[in-house]
């Protein structure tokens, strides 16, 4: 049975959403964050990546930044950018990224569910950047960026949230960055509330799509009220945290790609002939690849595009992770071929996601950065969901999802 609760959500008035709603504070680096805000005194990155408003020579996690973000949201609910509903509701959020549309539902999930491991998770979490986040938690008593939660897809909620758009206008319908469409419903039908609540309880479990970190925050900052409140805790906002949930089905996965600085002192023929040995290697007259189905690989590499397909008679996967064409390409090529033994610490590797992920590894490549690029097979959301039930950790930068939850739409107060 999974719990979701509805929420008083913290909201900006229709004439100010655009301007509020924010990308994520984990998708953009304090510098970028600043020049998307720049001229812009509601955006919510004033309150997420409060920094912006400072000195650049200042330490971002500095307390000083924290409290930067507590006056920028009490500025923000003062001018009445934002505000709060007089009463706890669910709130149907519909994205529209060219034909792809997801259909989902603002809600608080259950903390106490997290921690015992109903809601399931496939990554490990920073400690440095969780103690960030609950750092402004704490500060701002918010929670202020919605984690991406998924769900085995279930009818009867679909048939709700159907009747819940066909039968009021929503409150947004905006686009905001890559031409996507938000629109959101506040369910004021308090049977309705009840019935959302009611098919929720026929799910056995919810998945961590995104926000890893945000989760772990949420669960800290409990914990830590719950040694001062008591029993008692187990009854206040704390005990729910902020979370968007949709079905498992209508998630788009792009592919997480990856460029390497050079070809570990070997040539090119040299490195062709390495490959060869797990990849059978098709020359390709295209402008750019991307894989279409798994097991196969797209390599950039003097100009010329690649297709490496997998030599998989004797590949045998133990688990769902060994599964992942990530594994198979690091198992196979970075590790013997180019000696790459971990790709999140190794600088000769970075990762390139999102809607132009093809176009910046491209010309990573021709500008000379780097010397080879990879293209992916984007990893399946049932690959994922496997890989959580079976309590196992996928290997950094799997996934990317897309559309991105905007920060702003609703905000969770503490207190």
């Amino acid at each position: 049975m999974a719990k979701v609760v509805p929420l008083r959500g913290l909201r900006p008035k229709k004439e100010f959403v655009d301007k509020v709603a924010s990308p994520p504070y984990d998708v953009l680096d304090s510098d970028e964050a600043r020049h998307r805000a720049a001229g812009n005194p509601y955006s919510f990155l004033h309150v997420i990546k409060p920094e912006i408003d400072l000195d650049p020579s200042i330490d971002p996690y500095n307390e000083c930044v924290y409290q930067k973000g507590r006056e920028n949201l009490r500025r923000l609910i003062h001018e009445r950018v934002l505000v709060q509903d007089e009463q706890p509701h669910f709130y149907v959020y519909k994205q529209t990224l060219g034909t792809h549309e997801q259909t989902g539902i603002f809600a608080g999930a259950s903390v106490p569910e997290y921690l015992n491991g109903r809601i399931k998770k496939h990554e490990h979490t920073q400690p440095e950047k969780v103690k960030d986040r609950i750092q402004l938690a704490k500060t701002l008593k918010a929670q202020t960026g919605p984690v991406f939660l998924t769900l085995r897809d279930t009818v009867g909620l679909a048939h709700i949230f159907q009747n819940v758009m066909a039968e009021s206008d929503p409150v947004y319908n905006f686009i905001a960055g890559y031409d996507v469409r938000h629109t959101l419903w506040v369910v004021k039908d308090m049977e309705t509330n009840d019935k959302i609540q009611w098919a929720f309880r026929r799910v056995e479990n919810l998945y961590i799509a995104d926000g890893h970190h945000r989760s772990e925050t949420a669960a800290q900052v409990f914990l830590d009220y719950q040694a001062k409140a008591g029993p008692e805790a187990a009854n206040s906002e704390y005990a729910s945290y902020l979370a968007v949930l949709f079905p498992h089905t209508e998630l788009l996965i792009l592919p997480y790609n990856r460029v390497i600085k050079d070809l570990n002192g070997l040539g090119r023929d040299e490195v062709m002939d390495k490959i060869s040995a797990s990849f059978i290697i098709t020359e390709l007259a295209v402008d750019t690849f991307q894989p279409t189905k798994p097991r196969t690989f797209g390599m950039y590499l003097d100009k010329k595009w690649f297709m490496l397909e997998f030599r998989e008679v004797t590949y045998a996967p133990k688990d769902p992770v060994d599964d992942l064409d990530v594994t198979v390409l690091h198992r196979f090529l970075f590790e013997p071929v180019l000696h790459i033994a971990d790709q999140k610490t190794d600088d000769r590797v970075r990762f390139v996601g999102g809607m132009d992920g093809m176009e910046k590894m491209k010309q990573l490549v021709d500008n000379g950065e780097f010397m080879v690029a990879f293209a992916l097979y984007p990893t399946e959301m049932e690959q994922v969901m496997q890989i959580a039930d079976a309590s196992q950790v996928m290997p950094p930068k799997s996934t990317w999802f897309e559309p991105k939850l905007l920060s702003g739409l609703v905000t969770h107060l503490l207190e």
